[in-house]
């Protein structure tokens, strides 16, 4: 029987399998590294979409920083103006009521008794000056507590003065009223004068 040799065949198809083994491991790995391009690829251009948003983001950011500053300055200016308006609103309001202040001093004032200084500080008078005696100074306090303008009179000091002659130099306070004040007051008065009026009536009844 003759002897058939295998071996050479057998090595051929040992060298085609390792080939073919060899293509496969390339191509896969060929394969993988365009995955992983592919994939840099797309990542990148993620981060890259992501950081296009966080800079318009940044951007809008400054922008509503800009905003609410100039609203925060509009808001302090509008608060100023308003701050303004009511000290111009007040002074107006006060004008009149000095005047009627310093008329009612006058009338207030009795005879022997001089001021030399008044000072103002806030609604609170403050009278200095001298007086004949210390009776003519409870006068004048008397007035300014019956004063439509005035009230709240206190002595602080009254002292005999030497040397020109006799009288008593005296430092008082009073309170400035408001211009409510008197208009609460002269109702007050109005009302008194029709509760009088109206006993009287029912006494000339009886």
């Amino acid at each position: 029987m003759p002897r058939i040799n295998l071996l050479p065949w057998r090595e051929a198809q040992r060298k085609e399998r390792k080939l073919a083994f060899l293509v496969a491991l390339g191509v896969a790995a060929l394969a993988a590294g365009v995955a992983a391009f592919a994939a840099y690829l797309l990542y990148g251009s993620m981060i890259e979409a992501q950081e296009h948003r966080n800079n318009n983001l940044r951007a809008a950011i400054k922008t509503l920083d800009k905003e609410i500053e100039e609203i925060n300055s509009l808001e302090s200016a509008k608060q100023k103006f308003i701050a303004r308006m009511e000290i111009i609103e007040k002074l107006q309001r006060s004008r009149p009521e000095i005047v009627h202040v310093f008329d009612e001093i006058v009338r207030t004032l009795p005879e022997g008794v001089y001021l030399t200084s008044v000072k103002q500080n806030g609604m609170r008078l403050k009278f200095e000056g001298i007086a004949q005696s210390s009776t003519r100074v409870s006068s004048f306090m008397r007035n300014l507590d019956g004063s439509q303008w005035l009230r709240n009179p206190e002595l602080e000091v009254v002292q005999t003065t030497k040397g020109s002659g006799p009288g008593s130099s005296f430092t008082l306070t009073a309170d400035q009223v408001t211009a409510a004040g008197p208009e609460a007051a002269s109702s007050k008065a109005a009302k008194g004068k029709i509760r009088k009026a109206s006993i009287g009536d029912q006494g000339a009844r009886q």
